[in-house]
């Protein structure tokens, strides 16, 4: 590893770095990464950071890891807990507690019977059996279709209870509720008995609120006169002018609250807080406005809409649920009186659901099943947004259903009588390995048509191709790697399997991929972005490099994206039913799978379909919510194939070190690894410039275009906007005339949360802004600009840039963003160089040390509970017998 300068370099000089004007306190220079979606900006600052409940407590959500999605979530929310799902857990709607009547029921909402070890409930009275019946009613109606979710709130608002002083108006409508069977839902028994909704309790009694809320600071403004309200968004911008917001947020509401936003935002003007963006201080300045001496930090509207938005505060940060002690916390500290009676209303809403999950203790057996007098195990209390709630039981059910409906490969049959009965199975079931034109050709060929034809009433679907093991064993014994050999032998018996490994073992699920297809399978590689698709389509043409020869299909046609295999814009398209046209399922870069896009994913794989989830565990989890494939990992769910290939090469072994919580010195003579120190922001600045426009150009004959810079965050004196700034200012001046861009300027545009796809501008007109993405041309409409869906790009967060490599990267580690260094974080930044890596060196000690003692920021998650839960659930039966 070099400190030397790289040929050309000189020492920098005295001016001030550009970019640096822009006034940024340290904390921004750790603040998440994209911590607020596109357009979060209208009524905060750009640099505001993601606010994570339960910061500083003990409990996970103190890690939390608050990368955003702002970089990229695919294709849409999964259409998670369908009728089906509900029935294969067995469970049935139940009556709400006792003290729950006159709350609104959750429509398409369930509640299920406590998770073993938990409180039984007394007996339900009468009025909660009424309950009860319209709550079965109210699932009926929305599963068969009858009545939407949200027409069981707007038909019937129910009276806000008056929580502070001041007489209180009715409180509005929510704005909707769960669309579908709710997950698992367990509830605790109150201490007197009472049967009402469970008081979320965790066994050390969590945080105590405050005895009183803090008196106003301030004089409350006067109520202004009601208007009459007009329709639509002209409606929401006059109740916005009433209250003093700005009137560019009128189209955001009016999006986020429906047809009745303004009426809504008039009788609960805390509603705004579900805005992207505005946060609670200006959200109560709004309903001060609006109420005058009626509003209070005590009122139940405000309590409600603060437990949502830090649930979606915590979702920013990565946690599909937060610990019930950890959201009290966070309500006391916004002046809530009383946080446990706000979690009641909303768990009884069925804004918010809560979950009991037990605590695993080192050492302590599982207790036996049919024990008269079962020990009573630890639990923690959850509590979740529906949507990612049901997405997790949507991904759990969906992998343990491809796991139980899979066939293993078919045997050789045992005589001649049998082969002559007439199966017509068998021919396929053995069709022959080699490429050479024959009906496993055909077959794969017709699979690598992107946007090939379901098949149509009118022609019987094709028989499913079903290789002998003896065909598998083959393939296995011709793979170029004894582990794509362990990789082939995996997915020929499972119909889920987990495979990990660095940049060079994704050679591996290419030789399966290849393997597959030559046996007639419809198999398909799908990964995070267009760079890796690209990766993943060499790889394939080295596995076939005589198609051409042979006149087989392309087999590069067979890498996609995740998001163009579910937008149908790549891949096989969709059969009759819906469901993606593949047998076997490679997903490339797991980790960057969120909980939403997974649910859809799985969802869309029929039964029987092999899946093979692959990746790094060493990257940058999701930027959504949740850690999928961690999870699996942990749950120990499915078969796991460890690659034994590692990545060579200075970068290689660097990175393969600090992978082990090590970060050593390596030998680089053409200078692969060069580390360059810096005093203070500035400096960095100007050496990172001095780096991608002389130096690596220079010495190393990368141009500018090939050369990424990654930070820790946007603010700061050397985060991603400072930084974009001066290299925009060296690289391509400009006046930014086309909404702050110019054409030239590399960007990152973020077409869905969680997804940067890197671009060139290439001009602007009255349609938008005019990209060039991977050869693609993109369109940006101009309101999608305004909401900064699009930013420079010469330099990017590191949860932007997992995916993609380039040939050479420049890592800046300023020194006031130590706080935002992990293990992780450092893995994903320091891989993503493929000929060079130049680390800009300001953060000292503090490197080695995250990289030794910070493994990673930990995340609230119940997947792996759900998992480890379907393993108990099918060992029980046999353990029985």
């Amino acid at each position: 590893m070099s400190t030397d300068r790289l040929a050309g370099e000189t020492p920098p000089g005295q001016e001030a770095a550009p970019g640096t004007a822009e006034a940024q306190t340290p904390d921004d220079a750790t603040a998440p990464e994209d911590a607020a979606a596109p357009g979060d900006d209208a009524m905060v600052n750009e640099g505001a950071e993601a606010e994570a409940p339960g910061v500083g407590a003990e409990t996970p959500a103190s890690g939390a890891e608050a990368e955003p999605p702002g970089s990229g979530a695919e294709a849409g929310a999964p259409a998670a807990g369908s009728e089906s799902d509900a029935m294969a857990r067995g469970a049935e709607p139940e009556a709400p507690a006792a003290g729950a009547e006159g709350k609104a029921p959750v429509a398409g909402g369930e509640l299920k019977a406590p998770a073993p070890g938990a409180p039984k409930e007394s007996p339900a009275s009468g009025a909660a059996k009424a309950t009860a019946d319209a709550l079965a009613a109210a699932v009926r109606a929305v599963e068969s279709g009858e009545r939407s979710a949200a027409s069981f709130f707007n038909d019937a608002p129910r009276p806000a209870k008056p929580a502070a002083p001041a007489a209180q108006p009715a409180k509005a409508a929510p704005q909707g509720g769960p669309a579908g069977p709710a997950p698992e839902v367990a509830r605790q028994r109150t201490a007197q008995e009472t049967g009402g909704p469970a008081r979320p309790g965790v066994p050390d009694g969590g945080a105590t609120a405050p005895a009183a809320a803090p008196p106003a600071t301030g004089p409350a403004a006067a109520p202004r006169p009601a208007v009459p309200t007009a329709s639509g968004v002209e409606g929401v911008r006059q109740v916005l002018a009433a209250g003093g917001a700005p009137e560019t947020l009128a189209e955001q509401a009016a999006e986020v609250l429906g047809e009745r936003a303004a009426e809504a935002l008039r009788e609960d003007p805390w509603l705004l807080l579900g805005v992207p963006g505005v946060r609670p201080e200006q959200a109560d300045g709004f309903a001060r406005a609006l109420l005058g001496a009626a509003c209070g930090p005590g009122d139940e509207r405000r309590a409600q809409a603060l437990v949502g938005w830090l649930l979606e505060q915590a979702a920013l940060a990565g946690h599909s649920a937060l610990e019930a002690a950890a959201l009290r916390a966070a309500l006391a500290q916004r002046a809530v009186p009383d946080p446990d009676d706000a979690l009641q209303s909303a768990i009884a809403d069925g804004a918010v659901l809560v979950f009991q999950e037990a605590i695993e203790e080192p050492g302590r057996a599982r207790p036996a099943t049919g024990d008269d007098e079962e020990e009573e195990q630890p639990v923690r209390i959850l509590l979740g947004l529906d949507r990612f709630a049901m997405a997790e039981e949507s991904v759990a059910d969906g992998l343990a259903r491809l796991l139980n409906t899979f066939e293993a490969a078919a045997e050789p049959l045992q005589d001649t009588a049998s082969a002559e009965a007439g199966d017509d199975t068998t021919a396929e079931a053995e069709q022959p390995v080699a490429g050479d034109g024959t009906a496993a050709d055909e077959s794969a060929a017709a699979a690598a048509a992107p946007g090939t034809d379901a098949p149509t009433d009118d022609a019987p679907a094709p028989r499913p191709v079903r290789p002998s093991a003896a065909a598998w064993e083959a393939a296995a014994a011709a793979a170029p790697s004894p582990s794509a050999a362990e990789l082939i032998r995996a997915a020929a018996h499972s119909g889920l399997v987990a495979h990990t490994g660095a940049e060079a073992a994704r050679a591996e699920p290419a030789a399966l991929i290849a393997a597959a297809r030559s046996l007639g399978l419809r198999a398909f590689g799908a990964t995070h972005t267009e760079n890796g698709r690209r990766r993943l389509a060499a790889h394939l043409t080295e596995c076939a490099p005589d198609t051409a020869a042979t006149g087989s299909a392309d087999p590069a046609t067979a890498a996609v994206t995740v998001s163009g295999l579910l937008s149908g814009r790549e891949g096989p398209g969709r059969d009759a039913d819906g469901a993606l046209a593949l047998d076997l399922l490679v997903v490339l870069d797991a980790p960057q799978l969120d909980l939403e896009t997974a649910a859809l994913l799985v969802e869309s794989l029929t039964d029987g379909t092999r899946l093979v989830l692959s990746g790094d565990p060493g990257v940058l989890w999701s930027a959504g919510p949740g850690r999928l494939f961690a999870d699996l990992l942990a749950a120990r769910f499915c078969p796991q194939v460890a690659s034994r290939t590692p990545d060579f090469g200075p970068i290689g072994e660097l990175v393969s070190g600090i992978g082990i919580g090590e970060l050593s010195q390596v030998e680089a003579p053409g200078k692969e690894v060069v580390i360059v120190p810096v005093r203070d922001a500035g400096e960095a600045v100007h050496r990172t410039v001095q780096l991608v426009a002389d130096s690596v150009p220079r010495a190393l004959g990368v141009p500018a275009d090939h050369t990424q810079v990654i930070t820790v965050g946007h603010g700061g004196a050397a985060g991603t906007r400072a930084l974009n700034a001066a290299l925009k200012e060296r690289l391509n001046p400009g006046p930014g005339r086309f909404g702050g861009f110019d054409p030239g300027d590399r960007v990152a545009y973020a077409p869905a949360p969680g997804r940067t796809v890197p671009g060139t501008v290439t001009g602007a007109d009255a349609a938008g802004l005019h990209l060039d993405c991977d050869g693609s041309a993109v369109v940006v409409p101009r309101e999608q600009v305004g909401a900064g869906a699009v930013r420079h790009g010469w330099a990017l967060t590191a949860h932007q840039a997992a995916g993609t490599r380039w040939p050479a990267a420049v890592v800046v580690l300023p020194g006031d963003a130590v706080g935002g260094l992990t293990r992780a974080w450092v893995y994903t930044a320091f891989s993503r160089g493929e000929r060079h890596l130049s680390v800009v060196q300001g953060a000292d000690q503090a490197l080695a040390r995250a990289v030794a003692e910070v493994p990673v920021k930990e995340r609230t998650t119940r997947l792996r509970s759900l998992l480890q839960q379907s393993v108990q659930s099918a060992e029980e039966p046999s353990v029985a017998g």
